[in-house]
């Protein structure tokens, strides 16, 4: 009897390591922020979505690409984000582009 009281808390510890191990959703923002300004050269503007997932967190990190006068006329970028459970960097990616000025006209139909 003792071993199967063994193995039930086994799991049930397992379990509650990755909740200790997970930063919460403001270190995430700043963690997404601060490794992609890194690998970019720019500082983001605004982290537009942040959610976890089973790999950790997944952002949405907006950056300036290109400033131009008027400041609406600014080219700007959506960066995809992905960060462990910890924070650490795993992968980004470059989604649309659009002026500042541009608002989302929902999905195409």
């Amino acid at each position: 009897m003792t071993n199967g009281r063994e193995s039930e808390k086994q799991p049930s510890s397992s379990r509650q390591e990755p909740a200790e191990e997970r930063l919460s959703a403001p270190e995430a923002m700043r963690s997404a922020i601060e490794q992609l300004s890194q690998l970019l050269g720019r500082s983001p503007e605004s982290v537009s979505a942040l959610k976890p997932t089973d790999e950790g967190w997944e952002a949405q990190v907006e950056v300036m690409e290109l400033e131009r006068i008027p400041q609406t006329t600014s080219v700007m970028a959506a960066y995809r984000v992905s960060l462990d459970p910890a924070g650490k960097l795993l992968a980004y990616e470059r989604g649309r582009r659009y002026t500042r000025a541009q608002t989302d006209r929902g999905s195409p139909r």
